[in-house]
């Protein structure tokens, strides 16, 4: 009996030593064999990415899409998931709509360049007034103004105006282009209204925040899972000096998640369909 329990308490140590050293091989072979991202990083300015911006919003002249939302924290006063489509065109009309996993009309969003329309079906409610006066109309539309901001990964990040200035760092892999506004009248202080952040990598945009003047984060938009949607027309690569056979192909974002800064919540967009640069049919953008 002796002898038996000597055995097993041998075999036991055996075991143990041969399942530590077989564990120490596998996570060794694991760190040995993971793929490394051995990209280089690009090297860029403050001007070449302020270009980048204007080419990148130049792109899309219109573009149609079908996307799915998921909605956490109260931020849109409608359902927690909800199907949706959004037609944009340039330079600044923009219709979203939400539907729920039925088919029935839960919401829609139309703006033109500083009117706007909101209609909520459930509630019967309809709001209309100026984009720029948006936060006096109270916590309903807030949502939806920034549902825009995080559509700007599709239709193109908010290029630099001329009298504004930036500043460039980098963070990384990334670089960080700090966007301040023009001096105001009457000696009122620029400040930083905007942060983006590029991947040195491709030179994207994955990353945009927005803030307040007293420099408190308003929005955070980022920007995920890149592909092609479609290729620039000739007559933009004519009139950015291309040749139609190098940098024609249009990337967009197919997941973008929106957090509130003050707090109400976030959104979670996945895209299904991106179509850039088809003709928008009479009524496709709503009306104001």
């Amino acid at each position: 009996m002796q002898y038996w329990r000597e055995a097993v308490k041998r075999r036991t140590v055996v075991f143990r030593t041969v399942l530590t050293l077989v564990s120490l091989s596998v996570l060794a072979g694991c760190a040995l064999f993971q793929p490394s991202d051995t990209t280089p990083l690009k090297q860029a300015t403050a001007e070449q990415l302020t270009a980048l911006l204007q080419e990148q919003a130049g792109e899309v002249r219109t573009i149609k899409g079908l996307f799915s939302a998921k909605i956490t924290g109260g931020i849109l006063p409608i359902g927690q998931r909800v199907q949706g489509t959004v037609f944009y065109q340039r330079p600044n009309a923009i219709r979203l709509r939400g539907f729920s996993a039925v088919g029935s009309e839960i919401f829609e969003f139309v703006q033109l360049d500083d009117q706007f329309k909101l209609r909520l079906p459930t509630m019967g409610r309809e709001l209309t007034g100026r984009s720029s006066e948006a936060d006096q109309l109270g916590q309903l539309t807030r949502p939806f103004q920034l549902s825009v901001w995080a559509m700007s990964g599709i239709t193109g990040t908010q290029v630099v105006e001329p009298l504004e200035q930036v500043r460039l760092s980098e963070d990384g892999t990334r670089y960080r282009l700090d966007v301040l506004t023009a001096p105001g009248p009457q000696g009122a202080v620029s400040y930083v209204s905007r942060r983006i952040w590029f991947d040195r990598r491709n030179l994207l945009v994955v990353q945009e925040e927005r803030l307040t003047p007293a420099g408190e984060v308003e929005a955070t938009m980022q920007f995920d899972d890149y592909r092609a949607v479609g290729s620039l027309p000739p007559s933009t690569l004519a009139s950015n000096g291309q040749s139609p056979e190098t940098g024609t192909r249009i990337m967009r974002p197919f997941a973008i998640r929106m957090t509130d800064g003050q707090g109400s919540g976030s959104l979670q967009v996945t895209f299904h369909e991106l179509v850039p640069n088809e003709p928008i049919k009479p009524g496709e953008l709503g009306r104001v």
